[in-house]
């Protein structure tokens, strides 16, 4: 069952920028070692672009969840350990050219990144959190 998030935060972070939601992500992601996705019967849910396909992520179950209506009702949160994220996902998604569409809300707008961008801000993340 996802955890309950505090209607007050949701609405908060509903009004947030793509650049906003990459940064949250970001720090959520490595505060709990985790990336979000959502499947379906033919494994992770992929989003297209007019130029790209992309993998959806997200912070926590919770908004993946939030996020899975309509069409992607169906669809189940998996949680990724970030060590796994890094070093399988990162190159896998990299290798078939999948970009990362970091936290998207209820309009599927969010920030589209290569799998590469999304690691460097992982890393830059990491580091951040080790100097503090």
């Amino acid at each position: 069952m996802a955890e309950a998030i505090d209607p007050s935060v949701l609405a908060t972070i509903a009004q947030y920028n793509p650049e906003e939601r990459l940064n949250y992500l970001v720090k959520e992601v490595v505060k709990h070692q985790q990336v979000w996705i959502l499947t379906d019967n033919d494994g992770c849910v992929m989003l297209n672009t007019d130029d790209e396909d992309c993998a959806p992520v997200w912070p926590s179950e919770a908004f993946a969840q939030a996020w899975a209506t309509g069409e992607w009702a169906d669809c189940k949160a998996i949680a990724i350990d970030l060590k796994t994220w890094r070093t399988r996902w990162t190159y896998g998604l990299e290798g078939d050219n999948v970009a990362i569409a970091t936290f998207p809300g209820d309009d599927e707008e969010g920030l589209v990144i290569s799998a590469q961008e999304f690691d460097a801000e992982l890393q830059m993340q990491i580091n951040k959190k080790k100097v503090n």
